[in-house]
């Protein structure tokens, strides 16, 4: 007799199917396309197995028909299986999905009892060929629980063998049909359990999915005789139509619940990343000097602690002095940050974050291994510090430092790049600043050398003619032969002061006025052997040691000679200087070095005396360059610098470890 009960539900659950549809076509969800092929092989097996007023099927009559149906029942249970569980395993180079291997013999099985025996028992070897196809299905399931997903394993163990192990015996016990129908309710039943292990979560969605999908499994309640009384056969029948009704809304309900979730996290995630731009936004940035803004290094990174999703932070900074250096830090106990400083020293500045990749894609942050600069027992390695991400602060020329992120709040919700954007606008930001006020520092330069130079102009015009009476009068004196041995003393001691004075005033002067003439050709090897041979008896007289190394075949410099040659010997006064104060055991050396790198000359005078105070300071007119330095010594090093600038070069300087300093002065090879 004929079921008009099942006609609504087939077209109920096929007008279903759309939704699926637009549901995979709105959110590109793999698992919501793997739902609609499952509902479309439910409806296909629908329209087959059960008997409508036009199409009048069972399986004496259409037994292809039937196969075809329990088939496509297998494979949509294989589907929703593989749904929530989308493990795999290799094999050789691919990676195959556990579904596959487990639904195949299945639908094999299907296909063979009721297309080719019609339930009938075969005999001979085909008696094994069914007990085979399921020992497969079996294995692979058993595999499939053991493997690492969401479902505790022993309980997918579980489940496989209880009912791997009924189906055997209903095989050899009733034939062919029964265990089929047993598979398919337990993969339903294991489907079911994944709705909970996987959403985890009390929702409609999830309950009305685990109940249909309950339901659904009801048909192993057939294999019980008690269960074929017509009237009791005819409500289960109806039940389970009717559960995979309520499985499809439930499996709808869930898609919108889970869309719903992802768009109100994504409204929280830029609410978030809104609020910790705007306190970026307050933060006020020294604009005055480079290493006033280094020196917020540390607060920055407790507001970035205290805003952003990392629980450590800290910046690297590239000086002066080439190396870059630990400016501040928070989260980070003090053995941390102390081994990361050093480690910052050893980073050279080509190879930072030179072949790092993004750690997000479309971000600008990337993972930073810090294993290729650290040393046979380096305190990172014994902290476990050996990996961050970093957000680059890029530069013209040069990486200028970058912000390290470590220690990841909620490490469950994963790493966007919309969790990074706040950060990277900080750090392009602070990268901005420091430029401008790097800018700021030379224009602010240019401005006192031009003062400078106006006074070195008018103490030049003022003090000449003095001492040029001074001199004139006092070398009469010193040629005036009735002067006795004091008062001849004392003529000296004014001529050596005067002269002393026409020196200084003729550096001044060259301060004032621009350098006229044209360049030359130099070879500083020569130039420096020139000073060398000049000067070393003046390092003998104050017991200083005096080395001297120029690289071979070093390249010529285009440059005014006498103006390059005075700058060599303001830094080697200022060294002299440095060294003649320290105690007598101490070792007092001066090296003058000449080497070419990368198309540019660099002479070097270093010494071991105190390093600088502030060696980005070390340059500035009438500045100590040391903390017991003079004046002399702070104008000479300025005149230094500004005769590089005049001749296309530069100076810069620098600490040495463990003691010692140096001035290192660069032109362009010619």
């Amino acid at each position: 007799m004929q079921d008009w009960y099942q006609m609504p539900a087939l077209v109920l659950t096929a007008l279903l199917l759309p939704a699926f549809g637009y549901l995979y076509a709105r959110t590109r969800d793999i698992r919501n396309l793997l739902w609609f092929l499952a509902f479309s092989c439910t409806v296909l097996r629908m329209a087959l197995l059960y008997p409508t007023a036009s199409w009048d099927m069972v399986y004496g009559s259409a037994p292809w028909a039937a196969a075809v149906g329990q088939a496509v029942a297998m494979l949509a249970a294989g589907l929703f299986l593989g749904s929530l569980s989308p493990l795999s395993f290799r094999m050789g180079k691919r990676r195959i999905l556990y579904a596959i291997p487990y639904t195949a013999p299945l639908m094999i099985y299907a296909v063979l009892s009721q297309a080719l025996y019609r339930h009938a028992v075969p005999t001979g070897i085909m008696y094994w060929v069914f007990p085979g196809l399921g020992l497969i299905s079996l294995g692979t399931g058993v595999l499939w629980a053991m493997a690492k997903g969401t479902l505790p394993t022993w309980i997918g163990t579980m489940v496989c063998v209880v009912f791997g192990a009924l189906s055997f015996w209903l095989y050899f016990k009733t034939g062919l049909y029964w265990p089929l129908i047993l598979v398919e309710a337990a993969t339903h039943i294991i489907t079911a359990m994944l709705v909970i292990s996987v959403f985890r979560r009390f929702s409609p969605g999830v309950g009305v999915s685990f109940l249909g999908f309950l339901i659904w499994s009801l048909p192993i309640l057939l294999i019980s005789p008690y269960f074929h009384q017509p009237g009791l056969n005819l409500l289960l029948l109806r039940t389970i139509v009717l559960g995979k009704v309520i499985t499809a809304l439930g499996l709808i309900l869930l898609t919108m619940e889970n869309e719903l979730a992802v768009n109100t996290a994504a409204s929280r995630r830029e609410r978030r990343a809104r609020e910790e731009m705007e306190a970026y936004s307050r933060l006020t940035l020294s604009r005055r000097r480079v290493e006033d803004f280094d020196r917020q290094a540390s607060e920055i990174c407790r507001m970035v602690v205290q805003h952003s999703r990392f629980n450590r932070a800290a910046f690297i900074l590239l000086q002066p002095t080439g190396l870059y250096r630990l400016a501040g830090s928070a989260g980070l106990d003090s053995a941390t940050a102390g081994a990361l400083d050093a480690l910052a020293g050893r980073i050279p500045v080509a190879e930072f974050l030179a072949l790092s990749r993004p750690v997000v894609e479309g971000s600008q942050t990337v993972k930073l291994d810090l294993r290729p600069w650290l040393k046979p027992g380096d305190d990172l390695d014994r902290l476990g510090f050996t990996s961050t991400l970093a957000v680059p602060m890029m530069g013209r020329s040069a990486t200028e430092g970058g912000l390290l992120l470590a220690d990841l709040k909620q490490a469950e919700d994963p790493l966007r790049a919309d969790d990074l954007v706040p950060l990277e606008m900080l750090t392009a930001r602070m990268q901005s600043m420091r430029s401008q006020t790097r800018m700021l520092e030379k224009l602010i330069d240019s401005e006192k050398f031009a003062g400078l130079g106006q006074l070195a102009g008018n103490v030049t015009q003022q003090l000449n003619n003095p001492l040029t009476v001074i001199l004139g009068y006092a070398s009469l004196l010193d040629e005036t032969p009735r002067l006795d041995a004091q008062e001849r003393k004392g003529v000296e001691s004014i001529l050596t002061a005067a002269r002393s004075m026409r020196s200084t005033l003729e550096s001044l002067q060259r301060v004032a006025w621009a350098p006229s003439g044209q360049l030359t050709m130099i070879s500083v090897t020569e130039m420096l052997a020139d000073m060398e041979r000049l000067h070393r008896s003046e390092f003998l007289q104050r017991s200083i040691e005096f080395r001297l190394r120029v690289a071979p075949d070093l390249p010529q410099v285009r440059a005014h000679a006498q103006q390059l040659r005075q700058a060599v010997l303001h830094c080697l006064q200022y060294a002299m200087d440095a060294v003649e104060g320290l105690p007598p055991a101490s070792e007092r050396s001066v090296r003058l070095e000449a080497t070419v790198e990368a198309g540019r000359v660099q002479i070097m005078v270093a010494h071991t005396g105190p390093g600088f105070e502030h060696p980005e300071r070390a340059f500035d007119p009438f500045v100590p360059a040391q903390p017991a330095g003079d004046d002399t010594t702070g104008l000479g090093l300025s005149l230094c610098a500004t005769i590089l600038r005049d001749n296309r070069g530069k100076a810069s300087a620098m600490n040495l470890n463990p003691r010692g300093a140096a001035v290192v002065m660069e032109l362009e090879a010619a």
